[in-house]
């Protein structure tokens, strides 16, 4: 080969593995990290449960169906759940989800703080104190920026906040330790330092073509070696 090709090639490894050398590390590091820590850990599964088994039968819902399915337009799906000690029936349309008493029939009064932390805590697997209750017209990134919400916090050692919706009561989500320290690696690994959903970014894209333009340089000086330690016997 033109000795030319090698000292280009040497130049170019060089000033490549300057550039690359922190995001390497950082992809790597951030491989390990998640590889480690089980996605059940990560979802939060032995900290909260998502959703709690519905202890009610279908005589716990003496209401009329038909005079519920009346108020909502168009209708897609029924379903019978509850929230606390009160049935509820569900009726999901096009556009949203409507909650009916099961008892009454009414619509669904939006719980208080006090139901609202009272269902956080009955979902909850872990022995910890509540830490702080707030609602949130907007959540932060970490529920999806998700709009009219409640976040429980507790106190136990990963930080454990549920989020559930205003309206309804239900979880939306379980956020700890684990998670976030699990997201914070995942940024990094697809460099979206934004909203860290975008696996396709330029930004990743260019780093990962430059990374195998360094690996070819450097087959390209392996090459050189070889040619050398044979010319040399």
């Amino acid at each position: 080969m033109n000795k030319r090709i090698f000292k280009h090639a040497r130049k170019i490894h060089k000033w490549l593995g300057y550039i690359l050398a922190l995001q390497i590390f950082a992809w790597l590091l951030g491989g390990l990290v998640m590889s480690a820590i089980p996605l059940d850990k990560v979802h939060g599964k032995h900290l909260a449960l998502r959703s709690l088994e519905n202890p009610f039968t279908q005589v716990d819902y003496p209401t009329s169906l038909d005079n519920i399915v009346s108020q909502v337009a168009q209708p897609i799906k029924i379903n019978y759940t509850h929230f606390l000690t009160t049935p509820i029936i569900t009726v999901t349309s096009e556009n949203e989800e409507h909650s009916f008493n099961g008892l009454t029939g009414r619509p669904f009064i939006a719980p208080s703080k006090a139901q609202i932390i009272a269902n956080a805590q009955a979902h909850l697997l872990i022995d910890a104190k509540v830490n702080a209750a707030a609602k949130l017209e907007i959540g932060p990134r970490e529920v999806g920026y998700k709009e009219n919400i409640w976040q429980v916090s507790f106190d136990d050692n990963f930080n454990t906040t549920l989020y559930l919706w205003a309206d309804s009561g239900k979880v939306i989500t379980v956020r700890s330790t684990i998670w976030r320290i699990f997201d914070f690696f995942w940024m990094l690994h697809i460099m979206d330092y934004d909203e860290r959903e975008d696996f396709n970014n330029p930004l990743l894209i260019s780093f990962s073509a430059t990374s195998v333009l360094f690996c070819l340089t450097g087959i390209t000086l392996l090459l050189q070696n070889v040619r050398l330690r044979r010319h040399k016997r």
